[in-house]
């Protein structure tokens, strides 16, 4: 039942709730968690009118190769011929990004699961230690079946358990050796937060110190330059590498680069092969990835601004609603995604969304899931706001928020 679950909750589009709950019967929704409810969830969202953004699993094949078709031809030369193991799209896909970044090299994987264990394994062998420090609310962590260590023959530790990142006094004055740093920016499971600049220049000089590389899980490192104040390559520049996604936030169809000295990305290309990542043909994604860079990235600026207005307006909006208690998280989101808490069972709340979506062609939540931690009858959304969300105003917003509530009873 989780593996069905895990499955479902992928298909309904990327960023709306945990990438895997629990193995409770029937899952979110009081629906049995099968077929019919996800048809139901997905014909909703697609019919809806206003919306915060709009997921991956909202279109269908014709629908996002047809775009794609169109779009690609002002990225790249359409009328060339497909990669062949590589080249082509996919190595100006590398290309762009390595300079974006910052990185003399860049390699092209199909899946960051894949770039983070041969980026670190690669580390392991340069470094003579095979722990790898990091949260244990990072993806590797919760979201990877334990790949690290059951592929790679990593060792992982956590120099804390609060739901942050590590401090540099955590990491200094960590009790064992490790031979990585592995900083998840932002740290997704605790509600996409991110440290100060200070705070992350000063963590990644203790591991320094410690004689540990740091490697950057920046899956979702595109939006975090609004928190940092600064441009992408100076903060990925504080690492000695750094992995990307294409899809979670640039709104490709895959896939993910590893960005590094040439020698390490060398090596980690004779991994990606070992692993089964050297695939025949990848231009689809890269094509999509590349769009994603020209047209997306210049935007996320406006909608971590935005997310702010619709933060602020939620709490608004539930304070005015007499709700007893609820949580933003972060208050001010870090990034233009968030969490919200609520004192409420996740069959109700979905529900309560859902009936919103349908009848009003309003879709404010959409999954919710209990809690991972605090008492039973908490649960826990996550929000994300992208360029349909800018419509919102933040009376729209509160009026959602009034009509959701009162779907609750």
């Amino acid at each position: 039942m989780e593996d069905q679950q895990v499955l479902e909750d992928q298909r309904d589009g990327i960023g709306n709730g945990p990438e895997e709950v629990g193995p409770e019967e029937g899952g979110p929704g009081g629906e049995g968690g099968g077929q019919d409810a996800r048809r139901r969830r997905i014909a909703a969202w697609r019919a809806s009118e206003r919306t915060l953004c709009r997921m991956p699993g909202e279109f269908g094949m014709g629908e996002r190769l047809t775009t794609l078709a169109a779009d690609a031809r002002a990225v790249y030369d359409t009328t060339e011929m497909p990669d062949f193991y590589g080249d082509g799209p996919v190595a100006e896909l590398e290309r762009r990004t390595a300079a974006l970044l910052g990185f003399p090299a860049a390699a092209f994987f199909p899946t960051g699961t894949m770039a983070q264990q041969a980026a670190l394994r690669a580390w392991a062998g340069r470094t003579g230690n095979a722990t790898v420090a990091l949260h244990p609310l990072a993806h590797p962590e919760v979201h990877e079946r334990r790949a690290f260590g059951t592929v790679s023959g990593l060792r992982t530790v956590h120099p804390t358990t609060a739901p942050r990142l590590p401090t540099a006094e955590e990491v200094r004055d960590f009790e064992e050796p490790f031979g990585a740093l592995m900083l998840e920016l932002p740290l997704r499971d605790a509600g996409f937060v991110l440290p100060t600049w200070q705070e992350l220049t000063d963590v990644v000089e203790a591991a320094r110190e410690r004689d540990a590389v740091v490697h950057f899980d920046g899956a979702r490192l595109w939006e975090c330059a609004v928190h940092f104040d600064r441009p992408l390559e100076e903060i990925a520049r504080l690492a000695d590498s750094v992995y990307v996604s294409y899809y979670k936030t640039l709104e490709g169809l895959s896939g993910a680069a590893l960005v590094g000295p040439e020698s390490l990305v060398d090596e980690a290309r004779t991994w990606r092969h070992r692993y089964g990542g050297q695939l025949f043909q990848q231009y689809p994604a890269a094509l999509s990835a590349l769009v994603g860079l020209d047209r997306v990235l210049p935007k996320l600026p406006s909608y971590v601004a935005h997310a702010r207005v619709v933060a602020e307006a939620l709490a608004d909006g539930f304070t005015e609603a007499g709700v007893p208690w609820f949580r933003i998280n972060p208050p001010v989101p870090h990034t233009h995604q968030f969490q919200v808490w609520l004192p409420y069972g996740a069959d109700a709340l979905d529900e309560a969304g859902l009936g919103q979506s349908e009848e009003t062609s309003v879709t404010l939540f959409r999954r919710w899931f209990p809690a991972s931690a605090g008492p039973p009858g908490v649960s826990c959304t996550e929000l994300t706001v992208t360029e349909p969300g800018l419509e919102w105003s933040a009376r729209d917003v509160r009026d959602a928020v009034a009509e959701f509530v009162r779907r609750l009873g």
